[in-house]
């Protein structure tokens, strides 16, 4: 997680340097929130300028702001509490105590998203600015974990939020991973960062990362339809990559 965090670090510092400004997209989970601490703990992290970052979730879950189950909840408390972030850059989908449904929270995320990305758009003094601001802001570093059964974010195998085409954020209900509503980035949504981070360790998941980079059928294994569009990092430790295909095991030219 130290290796990911360092990564991390340089890349926002990078981003920054060319834009003035970086936008991550945040994930839960043992890894996810093991980097974000190992980030608040790297004697490199104060090379970044905290206050002009933007912070994303992919997924949350539909409970109480206070729950401990919440992905934003166990972030605030590895990385942000310790920073010192921006909080109007702090962007949380709704919790149970704000919203009646996981739809409604999704609808008024892909809102908050949308005014982001018309926000960027404004500022944007460049030749090559769009004619018209997109539906979402630019995600320079997308986070994401992957479950054993190959789900990404809080998109299921088989379910309806893998399925969606058209809308950048869904309500997720019934999910097969408690608590069952959840509210989460949609696949098309997730691939327009400019690079995806999958963070993945432990050998339960092996079997999920090696059906992935076979190039499964996302519907299927989500994690195989995650695609940045600079590029998509596989960031796994050795348990998790026990099966990955032989033909992208890179070969130690000296034979070791």
């Amino acid at each position: 997680m130290a290796a990911i965090a360092a990564r991390l670090i340089t890349k926002l510092v990078d981003v920054q340097d060319k834009h003035g400004e970086a936008t991550v997209v945040l994930t839960g989970g043992t890894v996810g929130i093991g980097t974000l601490k190992a980030v608040a703990d790297s004697a490199a992290a104060p090379a970044v300028d905290w206050s002009r970052v933007n912070f994303w979730w992919g997924d949350e879950r539909f409970v109480p702001a206070d729950s401990d189950d919440r992905n934003t909840r166990q972030a605030h408390q590895a990385l942000l509490a310790h920073l010192a972030v921006d909080a109007s850059r702090v962007h949380e989908p709704g919790s149970a105590d704000e919203y009646a449904t996981a739809d409604d929270a999704a609808a008024a995320y892909a809102e908050e998203l949308k005014a982001a990305a018309e926000a960027e758009h404004a500022a944007d003094a460049s030749d090559n600015r769009p004619e018209k601001p997109g539906i979402l802001p630019r995600f320079d570093i997308l986070l994401l974990g992957v479950g054993p059964d190959a789900h990404i974010a809080s998109l299921f195998p088989e379910q309806a939020g893998i399925r969606e085409k058209t809308r950048t954020v869904v309500g997720v209900e019934n999910s097969p991973k408690p608590p069952s509503s959840r509210v989460s980035l949609t696949l098309p949504a997730i691939n327009t960062a400019q690079e995806i981070w999958m963070v993945v360790a432990g050998e339960d998941k092996a079997g999920a990362v090696g059906l992935a980079l076979a190039g499964a059928n996302p519907v299927q294994v989500p994690a195989a339809g995650p695609a940045g569009r600079a590029r998509t990092l596989w960031l796994i430790d050795e348990n998790a990559a026990l099966r990955v295909p032989q033909q992208l095991v890179r070969k130690d030219p000296a034979g070791a």
